[in-house]
């Protein structure tokens, strides 16, 4: 199944999903690794780390604007039945949010290169700089970027323990809606 149905994601819904999951768990923890990293001498290890958190962060970037014209091009499988309503709105908000987060943070990390004046290449193509030198708002745009980070991770273990807690303990199909290889 291609496209969405109303009982569950089709196959491109699914890959995005999947796909920009392991690839923003994967850009958090190199994140989190380079802030780790002492910023003295800048080292050719983290200045490399760098320009691939930045080359990746704009492939997130690219494929969320492809999974939001997907989402809205498609139909939403309907939410489980069962559940209140709060939790449906709260399953909706987190969804919205993630959207929302998947947008402001590459975009918080473009701003923050342009604003140092160092250029962000994605695959072989140099983008345009966003905003002109300002090492304040530099500063900013590196705290936002961080904190953004950090309620990304928030929301990531919110979803992943909702979903765990709706295969587990309440049995229903909310997780299988989004595994691969399921039948529809």
């Amino acid at each position: 199944m291609f496209r969405n149905s109303d009982s569950r994601y089709g196959s491109v819904a699914v890959v995005l999903h999947w796909v920009m999951a392991l690839l923003l768990i994967g850009l958090l923890g190199l994140g989190l690794y380079m802030a780790s990293l002492p910023d003295v001498g800048f080292d050719k290890q983290k200045i490399r780390l760098i320009l691939l958190h930045k080359e990746y962060g704009i492939l997130a970037l690219a494929l969320t604007l492809v999974r939001l014209a997907w989402r809205v091009g498609n139909v939403l499988p309907e939410l489980v039945e069962k559940m209140p309503d709060w939790q449906k709105v709260a399953a909706r908000f987190v969804h919205l949010s993630f959207y929302a987060l998947m947008l402001a943070l590459p975009i918080s990390g473009w701003l923050m290169s342009s604003a140092m004046s160092v250029p962000v290449y994605a695959f072989g193509f140099r983008l345009p700089d966003l905003i002109a030198h300002n090492e304040y708002r530099f500063e900013l745009l590196v705290e936002l970027h961080k904190w953004l980070g950090f309620v990304l991770i928030g929301f990531i273990v919110l979803h992943v323990t909702a979903a765990l807690r709706h295969y587990f303990i309440c049995r229903d199909d909310a997780l299988e809606k989004i595994l691969p290889g399921r039948p529809g």
